[in-house]
């Protein structure tokens, strides 16, 4: 039950962060906007903290997900690091959404992994 509401949440945070972006046409746009990019940033730290609490066997079978990645940036956005623009630019433009891709994959293939049981 667990892995199912933790890409729930994944996918919740992916879908707020895609509206946060949404009138944005680049980078610069998201860094000047420091309401945005605390939405952003927020919502990144929910999926690396979800991400950094999925089972060990379910991490194993998700290999193509960039962990350490992940990880780097829950460190960074947890302490409050600074700088870390490219930090931030590469959760939203590649680890986010390559994230979701494999975990929407992995449910569509394998849905006993992501299943509610009692």
């Amino acid at each position: 039950m667990l892995p199912r509401m933790q890409c729930d949440i994944l996918l919740q945070c992916g879908r707020a962060i895609a509206a946060l972006l949404a009138e944005m046409e680049s980078e610069a746009e998201l860094f000047a906007s420091a309401n945005t990019r605390a939405g952003v940033e927020a919502h990144l730290l929910v999926m690396a903290q979800t991400l950094a609490h999925f089972p060990p066997a379910l991490q194993r079978r998700l290999l193509r997900v960039d962990w350490a990645g992940w990880q780097a940036l829950q460190l960074l956005l947890e302490a409050d690091g600074q700088p870390r623009r490219e930090e931030v630019w590469y959760g939203v433009s590649s680890l986010m959404p390559a994230t979701l891709y494999l975990i929407s994959e992995s449910r569509r293939r394998n849905p006993a992994w992501f299943e509610i049981s009692y």
